[in-house]
């Protein structure tokens, strides 16, 4: 068990290790962090005790530091979400109540995802540049303590007026994108910050990632795409554009923020990227209860959260 002792749901770690213990886990593993970023040390300590299920409790940006830590590993993690946004379990099915996730976590199926790869590190829901990463890199833990998923809302405010910056962006070696851009995403999934559906054909398990640009600049403009993307399909915005690839290499004329999975991780006037097919197993939902796993998952001997 890696847990992110800040974040809380429904009774807490008090109850997780509960449920557990009532499971039947006997050989049980618990770390406990105060930072997502310390997760990966203790991460690869508990394989290297013999775990064969990692849980994972907290936000994206702790299950992020995991699967990038854990890429590769054929062991499985499952997600116990009580983070904000919580964008990976959003997509997989796995909800926000503690009963389930459990549940889930112990006797769902097992599915192999693909993972990407930005700049040497792994993301599992998206990567962005521009807007997108300045709006996730102001709301600040507090503020999406007191405001929940209306901290990014907050924040985008500020950044809608933020000027496009020139791009040139590679595909599968070929040039694709040249012009000014005032976002870049890359996507392992289609729903991403905010609840938007950005992807309307993403799969995480197809071998390949999203990329999408938005040229849009001011509050119309943006206005205009966000309203396309909450009732139609993104791909037809005229101030979208998007394509699938393998290898994604973005350049920036000027160093610009970015993050992966909601966490801010910096500036950098490049961006390498590329899908890393089947590189995690995470536990989702059985097929036959929505939210509730009823597959056998192997046992839960050895878990780790």
């Amino acid at each position: 068990m890696i847990a992110h002792k800040k974040k809380t749901l429904d009774g807490g770690l008090g109850e997780l290790r509960r449920r557990l213990t009532d499971s039947g886990v006997g050989d049980l593993l618990w770390y406990e962090v105060p930072k997502s970023r310390k997760a990966p040390k203790k991460v690869r300590k508990a394989v290297r005790e013999g775990a064969e299920l990692v849980l994972v409790w907290g936000g994206d940006g702790m299950v992020q530091h995991c699967v990038d830590a854990l890429a590769g590993w054929d062991g499985a993690i499952a997600i116990i979400p009580a983070g904000t946004a919580n964008l990976l379990a959003t997509n997989l099915g796995v909800p926000q109540d503690l009963e389930r996730a459990v549940r889930i976590a112990l006797h769902g199926e097992r599915r192999r995802l693909d993972l990407g790869r930005v700049n040497g590190e792994h993301f599992a829901v998206m990567a962005g540049a521009g807007f997108d990463a300045e709006m996730i890199s102001d709301a600040d833990r507090k503020l999406k303590d007191e405001m929940g998923k209306l901290a990014y809302v907050w924040t985008g405010l500020r950044h809608v007026r933020d000027k496009a910056v020139p791009v040139r962006i590679r595909v599968d070696g070929e040039k694709w994108f040249k012009g000014t851009a005032s976002c870049v995403l890359l996507g392992n999934v289609s729903t991403i910050t905010g609840g938007i559906e950005a992807f309307d054909d993403a799969r995480p398990d197809n071998g390949r990632l999203e990329v999408g640009v938005a040229t849009g600049e001011g509050m119309l403009d943006w206005a205009r795409t966000l309203g396309r993307m909450a009732v139609g399909r993104t791909d037809r915005s005229p101030l979208v554009e998007t394509v699938q690839a393998r290898r994604v290499d973005i350049r920036f004329d000027e160093p610009t923020t970015y993050e992966l999975d909601g966490g801010a991780v910096g500036t950098s006037r490049r961006l390498k990227a590329r899908v890393v097919p089947g590189a995690i197993t995470v536990c989702v939902p059985g097929p036959d209860a929505p939210g509730d796993g009823d597959v056998d998952a192997g046992g839960a001997s050895g878990a780790a959260s």
